[in-house]
């Protein structure tokens, strides 16, 4: 396996770097923006610190890269934010000074696109965070979820176990950013059916890598992943975006994982809950389940030829649904198939 180890912590009080290596929504969305920075002030007592690119849309990428390896560079800087994702930071992470990422490690918070930027930096040893946006998340509708806040303060501030909690409700119809009016109201939710395990009845220990399933299809295609060596007796975690992949691409992303040897390497297999909503696919709630177990099923026949033994847990908040919880990047996790419980340590 790789050798990776976490990076120290925040305490309230410090500055941190808030940073847009992937799309530089902030400039498109300032209400949701501003409401997040002031979330991350008054919630967590931290002070958000801005780079050039993080306020523009379309940066050139060297820019961006510049901006994220300053952020690392800054002894003043305890931990570093991404704004939201995006589809291109698969061409901002060649531009990364690895030396002074290694030489300076942070926490790093971030999903979707950003798994690129999480893979990146599981490469160079370093732990990072899968979650966490500062427009999606600390600029949540309403108020925040406490699963997500809940999650991301034990994320940004401790060191132990955690154990993370099946959410009572989920939601992936988000209110739209470009009517401010409805920052001001919840989004809507749904009950929770918990989580969905399959596989055998035991203890797994191991640490993460994944991402959003369709980033980590283009690193597959451009080399950019660790061996199957490197990645023998960890646990998988992904999750799919807005862009809602097929159940029939899901599967053959997953199938093409397994034909590189990739499925076989891991333990335990943590599947985040579908996104099934989106504003160009308006589906109904049936139609939304129904989504969800077609996802379950393409994953599961893909599992079966691949890796039949391995622990899966399906419907896990940790990716484009509501609420969302961190997942430690190259950290713990311990999934119990026998207790029916999944703890991270932060």
């Amino acid at each position: 396996m790789v050798s990776l180890s976490y990076p120290p912590k925040p305490r309230p009080g410090d500055r941190v770097a808030v940073v847009s290596p992937s799309a530089g929504l902030p400039a498109v969305f300032p209400h949701v923006y501003e409401l997040g920075l002031r979330r991350l002030r008054e919630e967590f007592g931290l002070e958000p610190v801005e780079y050039p690119t993080t306020r523009i849309m379309g940066a050139d990428p060297r820019d961006r890269a510049r901006d994220l390896t300053a952020a690392f560079a800054d002894p003043s800087i305890t931990a570093v934010l991404a704004t939201v994702g995006g589809d291109d930071l698969i061409t901002v992470t060649p531009y990364l000074d690895d030396d002074v990422l290694r030489a300076n490690p942070k926490p790093y918070f971030g999903y979707s696109d950003n798994t690129n930027v999480l893979n990146h930096l599981y490469r160079l040893g370093i732990v990072a965070y899968h979650g966490g946006s500062v427009l999606v998340h600390l600029g949540r509708p309403g108020s925040p979820h406490p699963l997500t806040f809940g999650s991301l303060r034990a994320a940004l501030f401790t060191t132990d176990w955690y154990e993370l909690t099946p959410a009572i409700e989920w939601g992936d119809r988000p209110n739209p950013w470009t009517e401010p009016e409805t920052l001001a109201h919840e989004p809507e939710m749904l009950p929770g059916a918990g989580w969905r395990w399959q596989g055998p009845e035991r203890v797994v220990r191991g640490r993460t890598w994944g991402g959003n399933l369709e980033i980590l299809h283009w690193l597959l295609a451009t080399d950019r992943v660790p061996t199957v060596d490197e990645l023998d007796g960890s646990v998988l975690i992904f999750e799919t975006s807005e862009e809602m992949p097929s159940a029939q691409e899901v599967f053959r992303i997953v199938r093409n994982m397994g034909e590189r040897g990739l499925l076989a390497a891991f333990s335990a297999i943590i599947v985040g809950r579908p996104k099934a909503w989106e504003f160009d696919k308006p589906l109904s709630v049936p139609e939304r389940l129904a989504w969800g177990e077609a996802q379950r099923e393409a994953i599961t026949r893909a599992l079966t030829t691949y890796n039949p033994d391995a622990v899966v847990v399906f419907d896990v908040d940790l990716g484009h649904t509501d609420p969302q919880l961190i997942i430690p990047y190259g950290g713990e996790i311990r999934v119990d198939a026998v207790e029916r419980r999944i703890a991270v340590r932060y």
